[in-house]
């Protein structure tokens, strides 16, 4: 595991397409992080939105009005157009701590292929549709087959080059099924096997993510995760089947952490 002397590892969570419960699951991420005893900071590079930065900032606030003793990591958000704070805020996040999880803009933008680049973990999550797959790949119409790597590849593969000629270091390039349906089984199928064509392909891993459940939105405004089960009374069945993904996902990206238990 990082020590206090050595470079974090660097968790990117990526997806030029929104909607993709990019932001959520960075949180989720970084809070099961500081819950096995690691040392975390977040950076959350959307200015506009800032989804994660507000999702911390609202369990700060839970934690000053309630008093709960709810662990947070250190964050701080991007003014998302000066470089010298990028790399000032960067630095700083980045001392001292076993893990850094940024959080990126739903579009193009120069500080997140930056921040690509830099990443020890890139995460890319999407949705299981062939909407979401062509930011990765294209299909025939007919037949589904993979034809070719789509832009989005392409910038992995050139933050890839680019890490490697700085120190040599691989990026583990992870694409997180989120939101996967239990219904239209075909399409399911189809995108399962073209996302497996693809990875062989361009060199990605394919992690189950998170679904689709309500819970998620009604925690945000108490900054409040599926790992603070305490705080939001007694867990239905879709919790603890949430929480149940939650311990897969994070099993599968096989970030070196503390092998500790998750939810004791």
């Amino acid at each position: 595991m990082p020590g206090a002397d050595t470079k974090p590892h660097i968790i990117v969570f990526a997806n030029e397409k929104g909607g993709t419960g990019k932001s959520t699951t960075a949180v989720h991420v970084a809070i099961a992080l500081a819950m096995r005893g690691s040392k975390v900071a977040a950076f959350d590079l959307d200015h506009r939105q800032r989804t994660m930065g507000r999702y911390l900032d609202n369990r700060a606030a839970t934690i000053k009005r309630t008093g709960r003793d709810l662990v947070i990591p250190r964050h701080a958000t991007h003014d998302g157009e000066n470089l010298a704070r990028f790399t000032e805020v960067f630095d700083d996040l980045a001392a001292g701590v076993d893990f850094l999880v940024i959080d990126t803009p739903g579009r193009d933008d120069r500080f997140a292929r930056l921040a690509a680049q830099r990443a020890d973990t890139l995460v890319t999550p999407m949705n299981d549709s062939f909407v979401d797959f062509d930011l990765i790949g294209q299909v025939d119409p007919d037949t589904y087959k993979v034809t070719r790597p789509s832009f989005y590849s392409e910038l992995i593969w050139e933050a890839r080059k680019a890490r490697a000629k700085v120190d040599g270091a691989t990026i583990d390039w992870v694409v997180l099924r989120n939101r996967v349906q239990h219904i239209e089984a075909r399409n399911m199928r189809r995108v399962s096997e073209a996302l497996n064509q693809l990875a062989k392909r361009v060199g990605f891993r394919l992690v189950p993510g998170l679904g689709e459940r309500v819970i998620y939105r009604e925690l945000f405004p108490a900054g409040l995760t599926m790992l603070d089960s305490g705080e939001f009374g007694e867990m239905g069945l879709s919790h603890v089947a949430a929480r149940q993904e939650l311990r897969e996902m994070m099993g599968a990206l096989s970030l070196p952490e503390p092998a500790l238990p998750l939810f004791a």
